[in-house]
């Protein structure tokens, strides 16, 4: 990547940070001279910094110079403006696809005479596989363990064993058990013990990851090999946005010869964690983020920048995830979309960087694009806890003091930090919060209300349902409301030692008092590094964790993305029979329908202790301020403020176990550390050879027919009719593969049978699964059917088909396709899927009343049109049923945010807003999509 250009117009700002070492340089952004560079909010000004050092009057004009540091005007008068950001993040779900196109793209231009080398990453990527991990074995155990003896021991060597007691106890927070057998003959330690591991569940789970997804390694561990500039983190490392902040962030880069600011963007929607340390980072579509990593600049409006003061002190029984879902209330109230949110004032001191991650992950549940801590002692502070070496801190804290920071902000929102209280959100969106003394109240109302996003439409008379179960040899029942997933699961709060410390101080108390958790509620510990192990170790918890059933199954997203396992099947059948409200509580980010299991209608965000509370309790149906959490074996009422840990409490474990060494041991070897990876061989050719038998690899179809120029969409029906807040959950393939879905009976064609199908998300790389897992999500809600189904009507007979059924007649007869939506259409993760999968069905364009930004931009990437009613238009204002038949003129000079008309077979005229907002998405357009476009221009057509 080339750092400043010889026709750079800002060449004379250049100068060297340290006066005796010209080789090492940066732009001087104060030489400027220009008094609005000091007035300008730090998030804008590495967008500035960007646009300076990469000017070379064609991609990045002196004029983009010129807006940014008029941002004061320019921001509400929809200015678009070029970013390069300094490197590119992906995970392995999106990773897949991205690597795929890659390879494809290769052979594409190969096709049309280029050089394919010329498909290359341009700036650094780092692709994290975390995604793929699933808690399939997370089975409750008393704490102990096997050990696996290579050879049967002798008397006096089991005795030295022995000795070692204390040692093993120090290291692995495990108890021993000197016995010859017990139950199933698991978790003894005797002398003829033969196999398992000392965490028996996460090594079987990793094993299961390999073995469902030895084609897919094998494939990016040759995109690894095959591309330059591509950094692959092997599986069993830790989750990507937390990896990112503990080892991959540089805030400040040093790279040919310059400095500048680490900035980024990546395939994921929650890489904003990032923007708590200080560096500037979004997501974009997996088209996006290709592009970039080919060189080209994201096109992006210059954004409003939305001030928030933070002030007062967090009450000692807060935890950052409380703190979290009340600011994501707040900003979802204010309205950020499209925006850029700073916090600011004396508050931010209070928050550690892990608290600051916290907010700025959860950054897509507000709408806003980043949410930015710019950087300060307590940021400095926390490279050095992290293990970043001395020199580092120093160029990093000299550069950024050299070109200055300065806040200002169009509008201010503030919190006061003493009036966050104990909440979760749910029970279908991260953005409706609910105190946790209101929670019992709030999910007896949500029983009665009417089907939406709080209500479940259950009659009266079945609130008390109660189902009664065996589950290994004892009577349970459940009711609605009854907990049956608790996960302490995401980046967003795994990556804070405070609530990770803090659970394991809760489980400690509540073990001591004699408390336990029901074994049939699957509960799961996947932290989103070995870090976190380490100091739950190191700090004497992880047992009473594990005792609770909260052992460490793996290190991925796991239940946060829907790879949450199956649960126990006497507790699905108890679920079926009496149509119960089950509910899982997470520690994640989303909680969409559909998301955590399709067996948990309601599901709830809550911070890591919370999980484990409710999961003692066994239901959301708790007031705990008033009723007892839990009652020992000894008849006494135990309530979850006897066992709360208070802030104090939780900071002194903190300040002595989470330390810098350990930061520094698990990040040395994490790119080695996995065995079977570096075990894997994988092809060294420049060209993929696809197997044409896989069912995970498949070349796709995107660049067929790639001469063809874009025209007017002419008699399209509509193949699917939807209200408000249609998320790429609902969009996206994800999670399990239900047995009955149309992907499911492709791969039974390919002679797999249901064991082997995997997940949705495994299979990004086979475009065949992907497109018949679209639009395939049980709580699909379509005006045409009224109820929730992955179906629709196929209209030209009026039969009700599975969508990808219906979508395949409506190809084989030549005729397009629409989708009618209403407010906030694609809202969720940034699933590269959610356009794929739809432009494979045949969609042409989407009408909608409003967009969530990240998917109108793979919308764009994809060659699909984003059409959106004109102010004050609805498709019930306007009359549409969705049955009519929709011709949509494109004239041949188009210009951004355009007007265009629609017209029916009903005789009906209205416009609509082509939501093509710059004039580089109306070149991706004419192109046919981004990729496309990058085809052309690397191949010279």
């Amino acid at each position: 990547r080339i750092s400043g250009t010889m026709n750079n117009p800002f060449q004379h700002i250049v100068e060297p940070l340290a006066p005796n070492d010209s080789h090492q340089c940066f732009y001087n952004l104060t030489k400027l001279q220009d008094p609005r560079y000091d007035r300008l909010p730090f998030s804008i000004r590495v967008l500035l910094e960007s646009a300076v050092r990469n000017c070379d009057e064609f991609l990045v004009k002196r004029s983009d110079v010129e807006s940014i540091l008029n941002w004061k005007k320019t921001q509400t008068q929809t200015v678009e403006v070029p970013f390069r950001p300094a490197r590119v993040i992906l995970q392995d779900f999106t990773g897949v696809p991205a690597v795929v196109d890659f390879a494809a793209m290769r052979d594409a231009v190969m096709k049309l005479g280029g050089d394919p080398e010329k498909i290359n990453p341009v700036c650094p990527a780092d692709l994290v596989i975390d995604h793929s991990i699933q808690p399939t074995d997370s089975l409750k155990c008393d704490g102990s363990f096997h050990i696996c003896w290579p050879i049967a021991l002798t008397d006096a060597m089991y005795s030295v064993f022995l000795s070692c007691y204390q040692f093993i106890l120090l290291t692995c927070s495990y108890k021993l058990k000197e016995r010859k057998s017990c139950k199933n003959n698991k978790f003894a330690l005797n002398k003829s013990t033969k196999v398992s591991t000392l965490m028996p569940h996460l090594q079987k789970n990793q094993d299961l990851e390999f073995d469902r997804n030895k084609e897919r390694f094998q494939f990016l561990k040759w995109g690894s090999k095959a591309f330059r500039n591509m950094r692959i983190i092997p599986p069993g490392s830790g989750i990507v946005h937390q990896v990112n902040l503990e080892y991959l962030a540089r805030v400040v880069f040093n790279q040919d010869g310059y400095y500048y600011p680490d900035s980024l963007v990546g395939t994921d929607s929650h890489t904003t964690m990032i923007d708590g340390l200080g560096v500037l980072g979004w997501g974009v579509g997996g088209i996006e983020a290709e592009a970039v990593m080919l060189g080209q600049p994201i096109s992006m409006v210059l954004p409003e920048v939305v001030g928030y003061k933070l002030h007062g002190t967090p009450d000692k029984l807060i935890t950052s995830t409380d703190i979290v879902l009340t600011v994501t209330k707040d900003l979802r109230q204010v309205g950020v979309v499209g925006k850029f949110v700073e916090f600011f004032g004396p508050g931010v001191a209070q928050l550690s960087i892990a608290d600051r991650a916290t907010i700025a992950n959860m950054c897509p549940e507000y709408g806003a694009t980043a949410a930015f801590f710019p950087v300060d002692n307590v940021s400095i502070q926390y490279l050095e806890q992290t293990g970043r070496e001395p020199e580092k801190l120093a160029y990093i804290t000299k550069y950024l003091k050299a070109v200055g920071m300065y806040r200002d902000y169009n509008d201010v929102v503030e919190l006061d930090l003493s009036t966050v209280v104990p909440c979760c959100s749910g029970p279908k969106r991260p953005q409706d919060r609910i105190p946790v003394s209101y929670m019992k109240k709030d999910f007896e109302n949500c029983l009665g209300e009417k089907q939406g996003f709080k209500g479940f439409q259950v009659a009266p008379d079945r609130h008390n349902t109660i189902v009664p179960f065996q589950y290994n040899d004892t009577e349970y029942s459940l009711s609605h409301g009854s907990v049956v997933i608790a996960a302490i699961t995401s980046c967003t709060n795994t990556s804070n030692p405070s609530v990770m410390l803090g659970a394991g101080l809760l489980a400690k108390k509540a073990i001591e008092l004699g408390l336990s958790v029901k074994p049939y509620i699957k509960t799961s510990l996947s932290p989103g590094s070995g870090v976190v192990t380490y100091y739950l170790k190191k700090s004497g918890v992880m047992n009473y964790l594990a005792q609770l059933g909260f052992e460490v199954v793996g290190y991925g997203c796991m239940t946060c993305i829907g790879n949450s396992g199956p649960l126990p099947e006497p507790v699905v059948e108890a679920i079926t029979k009496g149509d119960l409200v089950a509910a899982g509580v997470l520690s994640g980010n989303r909680n969409f329908e559909g998301r955590v299991h399709p067996n948990t209608r309601a599901n709830y965000l809550a911070s890591p202790p919370l999980v484990i509370a409710y999961a003692i309790a066994g239901t959301v149906r708790i007031d705990f301020e008033r009723e007892p959490i839990a009652v020992n074996s000894n008849g006494q009422e135990i309530f979850l403020r006897d066992i709360w840990p208070t802030r104090n409490e939780i900071q002194a474990v903190e300040r002595e176990f989470v330390i810098p060494s350990m930061f520094k041991e698990v990040y040395e070897k994490i790119e080695k550390v996995n065995e079977r990876w570096n075990s894997l061989i994988a092809p060294s050719d420049k060209l993929y050879t696809w197997d044409t038998n896989s069912t995970y690899i498949k070349s796709p179809p995107f660049f067929d027919g790639l001469l063809q120029p874009p025209s007017s969409i002419n008699d399209a029906y509509v193949l699917l009719n939807f209200g408000d807040s249609v998320t790429t959950d609902h969009i996206s393939p994800a999670g399990n593969i239900a047995r009955n879905s149309p992907a499911a009976r492709y791969l039974t064609s390919r002679g797999l049978t249901p064991r082997d199908f995997n997940s949705y998300g495994s299979r990004r790389g086979n475009d065949a699964v992907m497109a018949r897992g679209t639009f395939a999500n049980i709580r699909l809600f379509n005006k045409f059917l009224n109820k929730q189904a992955p179906q629709t009507i196929y209209l030209p007979t009026g039969e009700t088909l599975d969508v990808f059924d219906a979508a395949e007649r409506y190809q084989q007869a030549g005729i397009p396709l629409l989708i009618l939506a209403g407010k906030e259409y694609g809202s969720g993760s940034s699933r590269d899927w959610a356009a794929k999968g739809p432009f494979l069905l045949g969609i042409k364009a989407v009408l909608a009343e409003s967009y969530e930004r990240i998917h109108r931009s793979n919308l764009v990437g994809m060659g699909v049109i984003p059409l959106e009613y004109l102010p004050g238009q609805t498709a019930d204002s306007l009359g549409l049923t969705g049955r009519e038949r929709y011709t949509i003129i494109i004239p041949g000079q188009l210009t951004p945010r355009m007007k265009v008309d629609v017209k029916l077979d009903t005789g009906k005229t209205f416009q609509v807003q082509m939501r093509f907002d710059t004039d580089v998405e109306l070149a991706y357009f004419h192109h046919g999509g981004i990729l496309n476009y990058m085809i052309r221009k690397m191949s010279g057509k």
